[in-house]
């Protein structure tokens, strides 16, 4: 028997939903503050200098700005990431009115804080408002250097994909889906 994700039931308490609100929330701005927090050090501490070893060629620490999106694709294009993920806020914003599960508030936080903590960067930082470039200091093998929000982004992507193979709605209700025509109340699915 499989664990099912903690959720709260469709049409729950106003209450349920705000604790749930709370969790996105709180996800969000953590993720934020810890983003721009290890961003300000990685410009202080990395500045000037080549990539630091942590694990040796496996993992270390490299400065970059990025004017474009994942991976540097579309360089030129910075102020429309700046409305794509304003853009994102918003939508997430309008779908947490609807929570109803733990499991999708922690990951649409995720999401949030790390679409704002790159946001941030792109509002504040040089060449300037909506234009700015993204700070990226995380080193892999032959992988774009990256950040805290883009590990959270990717941490979110990866979580809605599990959900939605488990089936689980954003308000908490888990679709059932009858498999060799037997319904998961072990009866024949009608025809």
């Amino acid at each position: 028997m499989t664990e099912q994700p903690p959720t709260t039931p469709p049409g729950a308490p106003s209450a349920a939903r705000g604790r749930l609100l709370r969790v996105l929330v709180a996800t969000a701005v953590t993720v934020v503050v810890v983003d721009q927090l290890s961003k300000a050090w990685a410009v202080e501490a990395l500045t000037g200098r080549g990539r630091v070893d942590l694990v040796g060629d496996l993992f270390g620490l490299r400065l970059t700005r990025n004017p474009g999106a994942a991976f540097s694709l579309a360089t030129g294009a910075t102020w429309i990431f700046t409305i794509l993920a304003t853009v994102v806020v918003l939508i997430i914003a309008r779908i947490a009115r609807d929570l109803g599960s733990r499991w999708w508030a922690v990951t649409l936080g995720l999401l949030m804080g790390g679409a704002v903590g790159n946001l941030v960067d792109r509002l504040v930082r040089e060449p300037g408002f909506a234009r700015g470039h993204v700070v990226d200091f995380f080193e892999l093998p032959h992988y774009p250097i990256f950040n805290v929000a883009d590990s959270c982004i990717v941490t979110a992507a990866i979580l809605i994909g599990w959900l939605g193979l488990r089936g689980v709605g954003v308000d908490g209700r888990t679709a059932s889906k009858p498999t060799d025509g037997v319904q998961p109340t072990g009866r024949p699915t009608p025809e």
